[in-house]
């Protein structure tokens, strides 16, 4: 294989035109690989704005050299530094060049103004020009040092920017070609590409030529090919969407006292994870230590019932597989699980089986779901109930931090309860409303909130004691998995068995003094039990959309 080195040669000497785009860390940087870039422009000024200081070598060329080992370890495709004026005189470039070098970077852009410098867009026409031969040292001395002969050395013409013409930047390009520079970077900060045509033209490609189309962005890249152009560099991008979205989020936190806005329209942390390569460190662990490290969650859904309420709707398919913007809910929930890594799902399903056609699940089969409830569904996928498994029913819609909070929960058996319970109880709507030792006060110096019993599902008076609705989501973790076990062996012992639900089981768990620790939500989920319910989920899932993409 190449070296990093040799393929940055490639794209500068190739015959088409290729593209550097930017990165300021180790994720940016990985983020730019993924999307398929051939190597990695390592801008001076986003490195510097990352760390919170200007582009006028305020962060020291160590600083820079610790960054971009960060980017460097992270990828694997070359990175051409942006290393301002080389952060001081030949010597300096020395030694920038012997370190870059041992850190795998594949090149390194020197410009030709004066230490320290400063950005190129900030008043370029008073910035001063080193001397051509004190350049041309620095390349030379460059040049010379390398070890590796594909070592990549840019000089950067800063002539158009200073307002000297185009003369002198043919002047200094081509000394600065002879002094050994592998490639030119020409830049301009004009909004057309007027003059870097002009350049290109007269160069008539005696050296690779790269440019920084920041302020013509608009000029159509078939023009680039034209001018026979090496290499376009995308110079700043990422880190100024980072700082839209950043100041976008920022704000709409501080002015709602919220995250519930911003949840579902930002990545998942799993998604950082992944970024950070969490599996391989994972695998690593199940090879070089003793395995005693919490298990990777799975899931079991409760899919069995057709919903009759629903009426035609669910002629055909369960209601589970009732489209909700134009996707199915069961297929949701299991993209809503993947999300958080979760790759073993058991769905259980009972009307019309054949209609649940969603990849990577496992499918198994309550046959007795027409004379039976759900926790006869949930018997039949216990052998797929391990320690760390959600429960969940196949109707739920919610949002993802719902999940993600669940699979932290560290208690034997959690449950996830709603306590916005009050315009449900007026309003009379059915649900598995449940009692519990203390309300959602939302405290951290409050106890854990328990289960003290579930109430009947026909809504009512009664229902004025309920501290919030359990939505048919809960976690088995560690012991719970044998205290859930021997609950249900209870129940089936009984002749009644076919008529009971999961609630009965919480039930049975509280008799038996394992009362399940109370997972406090509002509102953020729902059910499909009716048709009001299908227009209230297509209004809901509509903020779910970026979610589900990801």
């Amino acid at each position: 294989m190449k070296s990093r080195a040799a393929q940055l040669r490639d794209l500068l000497t190739g015959n088409g035109l290729n593209f550097l785009m930017e990165a300021h860390n180790g994720l940016s940087a990985k983020i730019v690989e993924e999307a398929g870039f051939p190597g990695i422009w390592a801008s001076g000024l986003t490195m510097s704005a990352a760390l919170g200081v200007r582009d006028n070598n305020e962060a020291s060329w160590t600083q820079v050299l610790e960054t971009l080992e960060f980017m460097s370890d992270a990828t694997s495709i070359p990175i051409l530094v942006d290393g301002d004026t080389g952060y001081g005189d030949f010597n300096s470039v020395r030694r920038l060049v012997k370190k870059l070098e041992q850190r795998g970077v594949a090149g390194l852009c020197i410009e030709d103004k004066l230490f320290p410098k400063t950005n190129s867009f900030i008043n370029g026409e008073a910035q001063p020009l080193a001397e051509i031969a004190e350049f041309c040292g620095k390349i030379k001395a460059a040049k010379d040092t390398q070890q590796d002969p594909n070592f990549c050395l840019v000089a950067r013409v800063e002539a158009l920017i200073a307002g000297w013409g185009l003369a002198e930047a043919m002047r200094r390009a081509e000394a600065y070609r002879a002094a050994g520079a592998d490639a030119i970077l020409m830049h301009s900060k004009k909004k057309d590409a007027g003059e870097i045509f002009e350049f290109a033209r007269t160069w008539d490609g005696r050296a690779p030529l790269i440019i920084v189309p920041t302020m013509y962005y608009s000029t159509p890249t078939q023009q680039f090919r034209a001018h026979k152009i090496s290499v376009v560099i995308w110079a700043n991008h990422l880190l100024r969407a980072a700082i839209s979205a950043m100041q976008q989020t920022a704000a709409k936190v501080y002015k709602e006292e919220s995250l519930t806005n911003v949840e579902d329209h930002i990545v998942p942390v799993k998604e950082i994870f992944r970024l950070q390569k969490s599996e391989e460190l994972i695998a690593a662990e199940e090879k070089y230590l003793q395995p005693s490290f919490t298990k990777q969650p799975n899931a079991v859904i409760l899919a069995a019932s057709r919903g009759s309420e629903l009426g035609e709707l669910t002629q055909a398919r369960p209601k589970a597989m009732l489209p909700i913007g134009g996707k199915p809910i069961l297929a949701r929930l299991v993209e809503d699980l993947r999300s958080h890594g979760i790759r073993d799902i058991a769905v259980v399903a009972g009307y019309k089986p054949e209609t649940i056609t969603i990849d990577g699940i496992t499918l198994l089969h309550n046959p007795d779901f027409e004379h039976s409830k759900d926790l006869a569904t949930l018997a039949c996928a216990l052998p797929k109930v391990k320690d760390n498994t959600l429960i969940l029913y196949g109707d739920l819609l919610l949002r993802r931090y719902i999940v993600r909070d669940l699979i932290e929960s560290d208690a034997p058996i959690t449950i996830v309860v709603d306590s916005n319970v009050r315009q449900k109880i007026t309003d009379k709507v059915k649900g598995d409303y449940v009692v519990c030792n203390v309300p959602d006060e939302r405290s951290v110096f409050s106890p854990d909130a328990r289960l003290v019993k579930c109430l009947n599902s026909a809504a009512g008076e009664s229902f004025r004691q309920a501290h919030g609705q359990w939505i048919g989501a809960l976690l088995v973790r560690g012991p719970g998995l044998g205290l859930l076990k021997e609950s249900l062996t209870r129940l089936q012992s009984r002749s009644d068995f076919p008529n009971f639900s999961v609630t009965d089981l919480l039930d049975d768990l509280v008799t038996f003094e394992h009362p399940p620790r109370v997972m406090y939500i509002s509102g953020d989920w729902l059910d499909v039990n009716n048709l009001p319910d299908v227009e209230r989920a297509s209004t809901f899932t509509q903020g779910l959309t970026y979610q589900r993409q990801l």
